[in-house]
């Protein structure tokens, strides 16, 4: 095969190639150098990546195991760059901030640890912005990761560089995390598919503190649901460190996902009632995903959200503050340090340090009516589906949008609002692609399940990604040959 071939290929078809010895490990570490070599210096989506002949090498080392009879899973001899906030022994991990510029971590974290034993080669990591605040990957010691389908656009984040590596074909899956909206905006952006899977059914960490965190999650990203489903089925699973992880260990996620859509009863959140702007023609393009999903045979109706949208975001920003604070304070705290915190970083920590007892109570009170909400939405739904992003691709040079259609944004995170009522509750939401406006920018919707249900959800993604086939609509760069 030649390289193009190599990197066109599924992540599934690969593992096959590989493990049928059609291809070595040391040609897809070469076809994969070679296409970085060629798109990244445009797209910044692959940093710190290690030495060529150091890859070489433990290539070599993979395909003498597998010589010998030795396979060390699905992933064996698979080239992989990990988001830079997730930690990797012995890879610089700098969470895209000049405060950890040379952090090299003794440890994985979990999830990547599984990927690593799995037989994934770490690479490097992908762009981030810093401290993955703001759905828009840049940051200070990198710069921008552009989007490969318009270069002069962003590729969203914080898996920005994950989802524009996908997207150029560099590679066919990459891990990334989701808090506010982080797999499923960029996933939108790049014409990708981007999971975030229910809170505990991926274990967070190590970490120093186990307990608190119950809003940010790993998770796969992908061009196509299956192979969504094999990453996710690495990473998923019980950990012991991770007291809140779910019970199981993947195996599910690895079997033939079985397509669903006939019979479905699907309530369309749109614009909550008009309480989100949007982009001229983002609600259309995801209509005619909805109208997919009908032809499969699914009823789909528009539905309210049974709750204050104002309440949800309220509830939202409050404890994010609040987290963030706690989590980066010492950096703010430190004169050395503090000047290197980007001006969101700075608003969310003297926001969640100016919050009181009681507003955090009440933070945490709307977030339980609200999600009492939704259970009472899925007593008349089977899923729920929201768009994933509110506006297309915007001006790279941008730090984020400040207006939707005629409305300021009034943070830098509000223009992406419609992701968060999934994530205040840790409710499984697959973003697949809607298909691309008159500029041939993409945009995207996400498929919504009850609380734990993943395989349910997969199985409508799947039904839908094989009904309209959006992510083997590569960008031009990443077309022709290396």
């Amino acid at each position: 095969m030649t390289a193009d071939e190599i990197t066109a290929l599924s992540a599934r078809a690969l593992s096959q190639a590989i493990h049928a010895r059609r291809v070595s490990a040391r040609e897809v570490m070469q076809a994969t150098l070679a296409r970085i070599a060629t798109l990244n210096p445009t797209l910044n989506a692959v940093v710190s990546l290690r030495d060529a002949d150091a890859l070489l090498a433990e290539a070599d080392t993979l395909d003498a195991e597998l010589a010998a009879g030795h396979s060390r899973g699905w992933m064996h001899g698979m080239p992989q760059a990990i988001k830079d906030l997730a930690m990797t022994a012995g890879l610089t991990t700098t969470m895209g901030s000049p405060v950890f510029a040379r952090q090299v971590p003794a440890e994985d974290s979990i999830h990547v640890a599984r990927m690593r034993a799995a037989g994934a080669i770490l690479i490097g990591k992908t762009n981030v912005p810093e401290f993955g605040l703001g759905s828009h990957t840049t940051n200070p010691l990198f710069g921008p990761t552009l989007n490969p389908y318009d270069t002069t656009r962003s590729a969203g984040g914080s898996s920005g560089g994950a989802a524009a590596a996908i997207a150029a074909r560099i590679f066919a899956v990459a891990d990334g995390s989701d808090m506010m909206g982080s797999l499923r905006n960029p996933a939108a952006f790049n014409n990708v598919i981007g999971m975030r899977p229910s809170y505990g059914r991926v274990p967070s960490g190590p970490a120093p503190e186990l307990f608190m965190d119950t809003m940010a999650t790993d998770g796969p990203m992908a061009r196509d649901v299956d192979d969504l489903a094999m990453l996710l089925s690495v990473q998923a699973g019980y950990d012991p460190r991770a007291p809140q992880s779910l019970d199981g260990d993947g195996s599910l996620f690895a079997a033939p996902l079985t397509p669903k859509a006939k019979g479905l009863r699907i309530g369309s959140l749109g614009d909550l009632d008009g309480h989100l702007p949007f982009e001229g023609g983002i609600l259309d393009l995801v209509g005619d995903g909805l109208t997919r999903l009908v032809e499969l045979g699914a009823h789909v109706e528009e539905t309210g959200p049974g709750y204050a949208p104002e309440r949800i975001w309220q509830s939202w920003t409050d404890l994010r503050s609040w987290r963030v604070a706690a989590k980066l304070g010492a950096i703010y705290d430190d004169p050395a340090t503090r000047d290197k915190l980007k001006p969101a970083a700075i608003w969310e920590i003297e926001r969640g340090r100016a919050l009181s007892m009681a507003a955090i109570e009440e933070a945490s009170a709307m977030r339980s009516a609200w999600y009492r909400a939704v259970l009472r939405l899925f007593e008349r739904y089977d899923y729920l589906v929201a768009p994933s992003a509110q506006v297309y691709p915007f001006d790279v040079t941008l730090d984020w949008p400040k207006e939707i259609a005629g409305r300021t944004m009034d943070t830098y995170h509000r223009w992406m609002e419609t992701v968060i009522g999934v994530s205040l509750l840790g409710l499984p939401a697959v973003s697949v692609p809607a298909g691309f406006n008159a500029e041939g920018l993409p945009t995207g919707f996400q498929i919504i399940g009850r609380p734990r249900d993943d395989l349910g959800v997969l199985q409508v993604a799947k039904a839908y990604d094989e009904a309209t086939g959006w992510t083997a609509k590569a960008p031009p760069m990443a077309v022709g040959g290396i």
